[in-house]
């Protein structure tokens, strides 16, 4: 003992268990699990692979299938009695977890789509519990019958059982895969998430029905306990939330406010979980229903479950979790499986896993009319296991209902299930196809939309010539909407220059993005899947900090305004901004960087330009000038002098207003026949040039009669005195890269004046913005043009 509190200094074994300092231990532990987990999750990210399955992984490999084999390695790490304190930690970390998982649950969106919901989800459990019955027969009778280490129960106890582990959904690790692979609002997406909450939901019952069961000694206990907690859910469902929502909303006023919930809120919630569950463990059924209960239950209003989660997630997901299946997976036995038919049992288990739950959401799928492979993609993504699967598998090995060995064999299948879930679904689902099938749907509604007009019109004798997809003329561009992807505060200040120069004139509607990033955050997987609500677009309520900006400008101006947050994976960012399914043929896309961004990733208008050929819209990319490396005015520097070095305002603070204002527009056509992005370009151009702050419009064309004609004919164009058109009949690309090979040629020729003028090393006007279009030959131009600082709008 003496030895135990002086420590090591005093030759005391820091791993050497004792039962006054059981902590020890227990760090050491926690340290070693959680540092494994994350280095076997590391290579498992790449391939999109779930925490889950690397926290797992690493408790068998802690366990007596790998490292157990090392001499005294589990006596040493693992002792006996330092066993029962880090399941006491795990436990209270699981119904942290099923608590942030009953906030995942949406009743609402389930009651939005409840025809869906209740028959994808249900079918897609009846299929795979009712196999999951018919093993559960050869499982019986080999492993749990004649096993006198286990309590005796009755079949139809294990049968529910393993029918409710063959017929889970792990909704969390469902909601992150929906998430990753940007499905959230695919019409594939929402019918798995509404059945994916259904199946939780009904998975939950089942397995505090089987606990209820397994624990129970006599069949009218067992009523007793179904009805008690039949009577406790409904008791939760309305006077407790009736409750709960009345104090934080009427009382506390908590739900509104901006900081997110207050201390005493989330005391409140967070110990009626543990009431929650203590009585569910009481009555006989397994704590983590009462914490899952208290999820559903919390407000879902103002993003309140969301800011709930950050408070607590971090904690959990990064200490507790990860102890619970690593201690799940530490009762994983490998060796234990050492039998032919153990193996063939767990090919068994697997396909009846896999084959159960693909044909159930696959026939349910098809049953409300998707295709094919969308049908087939539906049951993919049921199939998946995961965070689930495993609590309700080591809650059965608690409870005494399956061995050890059925239990490794689960385990098994659930690791399988859940690392074949993305790329299965990859592969019957690739993103070629999808946009295959938005076609065929926007086809299909153009279709029955004009079937509906020209029937109104045959009776009002009215013919309406059908509408022309490809952009031959002027007269054929137009813009339904401008869509700004915007991320911080800086891209909004750029922004609000388009805003000022193209809607405001205009009245264009602006349609704000706000692309975040994935992380494994609870909260934004939360605010993710809550994403998939078209309505969330119109509900200011739900609009961020840097959205907001845009709608008040957008308000101030009567302009109407449209916005959705989405979230993608870092490698992901330009993927997922380009290819939105709630994008027209008509939209204008206009993603702006800063000269900053432009020279740390040379790449990076290649590889914009090469996904945005894939993209059936108009998009452009703005490059703006560095604000603050603009020049100040003098009278700013003397300011600056006269403020304490420890003011918070600073040179970076202190931006130049010259740095928004553009007097001078630019339009070069580099191409000897009008293209489509010529003609977006020349449209933006006309309405640009209207703005009161531009005093001149300078278009640099080549001498094509084609080109030349389709300028002529825009007489409101021709006749603006601001508009002045030069024509050059040389390609600007046979220009050296020095401004003496510019001014070499005529000094008469506009066009090569203005290449002089934009080559000269000492240029630095910020008033300048060039309009061009993407070519072969345009690239070494650009990075003239952002050397000088000038601002430059590439059409692609």
């Amino acid at each position: 003992m003496v030895g135990t509190v002086t420590g090591i200094i005093a030759g005391a074994d820091p791993l050497e268990y004792t039962a006054s300092s059981p902590y020890t231990v227990f760090f050491f532990q926690a340290v070693f699990i959680i540092l494994l987990a994350q280095a076997i999750y590391y290579p498992l990210s790449y391939i999109k692979q779930p925490r889950v399955i690397a926290e797992v992984i690493t408790g068998i490999i802690l366990g007596p299938s790998v490292l157990g084999y090392v001499p005294k390695f589990t006596e040493t790490v693992f002792p006996d009695g330092s066993v029962a304190g880090l399941t006491l930690v795990a436990n209270i970390g699981v119904c942290l977890l099923l608590f942030m998982v009953g906030c995942e649950v949406d009743v609402q969106f389930i009651k939005k789509n409840f025809k869906i919901a209740l028959s994808v989800g249900i079918f897609n459990m009846a299929v795979p519990f009712g196999l999951g019955c018919a093993i559960s027969v050869g499982l019986w009778e080999e492993y749990r019958k004649n096993d006198e280490s286990l309590a005796e129960i009755k079949f139809t106890t294990f049968m529910v059982f393993i029918a409710v582990a063959m017929c889970i959904t792990a909704f969390p690790v469902l909601a992150r895969i929906l998430t990753e692979l940007r499905l959230v609002k695919d019409r594939v997406g929402i019918i798995v998430l509404a059945a994916g909450i259904t199946n939780d939901l009904l998975g939950w019952i089942l397995l505090a029905l089987s606990i209820t069961l397994a624990n129970a000694t006599k069949s009218e206990t067992t009523a007793y306990i179904v009805l008690v907690i039949i009577g406790y859910c409904l008791f939760a469902v309305f006077p407790i939330r009736w409750c709960l929502h009345w104090l934080l909303d009427k009382k506390l006023k908590d739900i509104d406010n901006p900081n997110g919930p207050s201390q005493f809120a989330t005391m409140t919630i967070l110990i009626m979980m543990l009431i929650s569950a203590f009585f569910t463990d009481i009555i006989g059924v397994h704590p983590i229903f009462g914490a899952f209960i208290i999820g559903t239950i919390v407000p879902r209003k103002n993003n309140y479950v969301i800011k709930l989660t950050e408070r607590i997630e971090d904690l959990v997901n990064i200490i507790f979790v990860p102890l619970y299946f690593a201690l799940a997976g530490l009762s994983v036995d490998l060796g234990l499986l050492n039998r032919g038919i153990d193996w063939a049992y767990i090919v068994g288990i697997i396909a009846v896993a896999l084959v159960g739950k693909i044909f159930g959401g696959f026939v349910a799928a098809k049953y409300h009319g998707l295709y094919w492979r969308e049908s087939l993609t539906v049951g993919i993504l049921m199939s998946c296991k995961g965070i689930v699967e495993i609590v309700v598998l080591n809650t059965g090995l608690k409870a005494g209902i399956i061995t050890q060995k059925t239990f490794s064999m689960f385990i098994l299948m659930a690791i399988v299930a859940t690392f074949l879930t993305t790329p299965m679904t990859l592969l019957s689902y690739p993103q070629s196809y999808r946009d295959k099938v938005q076609e065929m749907l926007k086809a299909k509604q153009k279709q029955e939309l004009e079937n509906r007009r020209s029937s109104n019109n045959e009776k009002n004798g009215v013919h309406i010539p059908p509408s022309i997809r490809n952009i031959d003329n002027y007269s054929d561009v137009r813009f339904s909407k401008l869509i700004l992807p915007v991320n911080n505060l800086e891209s909004v200040s750029t922004d609000l220059i388009l805003l000022d120069h193209l809607s405001q004139p205009t009245k264009l509607p602006i349609h704000g993005i706000n692309v975040k990033t994935l992380t494994q955050r609870t909260a934004d997987l939360l605010q993710a899947s809550m994403l998939k609500d078209d309505n969330y677009k119109s509900d200011e309520h739900r609009l961020n900090s840097i959205l907001s900006i845009i709608k008040i400008f957008s308000d101030l101006n009567k302009i109407p305004f449209s916005s959705e947050i989405i979230f993608c994976l870092p490698e992901d960012y330009l993927k997922t901004m380009l290819f939105n399914s709630t994008y027209s043929s008509n939209d204008l896309l206009i993603l702006s960087i800063n000269n900053r961004e432009y020279y740390s990733n040379p790449g990076f208008l290649n590889e914009f330009g090469s996904l945005s050929k894939e993209a059936r819209y108009h998009k452009c990319l703005f490059i703006n000038n560095n604000q603050e490396i603009s020049k100040k005015h003098p009278i700013e520097d003397e300011i600056l002098e006269q403020i304490d070095t420890g003011s918070l305002l600073s040179n970076e603070t202190i931006l130049n207003p010259n740095s928004f204002h553009i007097s001078t527009l630019n339009l070069i056509i580099n191409n000897q026949d009008m293209s489509e992005q010529d003609l977006v370009a020349l449209k933006i151009f006309s309405i640009m040039v209207d703005h009161k702050d531009i005093v001149i419009g300078n278009i640099l064309v080549q001498d094509s009669n084609q080109i030349l004609q389709v300028i002529n004919e825009q007489e409101e164009l021709i006749k603006n005195p601001k508009v002045k058109i030069n024509i050059h009949s040389n390609d600007y690309t046979d220009l050296k890269s020095s401004s003496a090979a510019a001014a070499a040629l005529d000094v008469n020729d506009s066009f090569a004046q203005f290449v002089s003028l934009n080559y000269e090393p000492t240029h630095s006007n910020i008033k300048d913005l060039v309009l061009i279009t993407e070519n072969e030959q345009s690239e070494m131009f650009v990075k003239r043009l952002v050397e000088n600082n000038d601002k430059v709008l590439i059409v692609y």
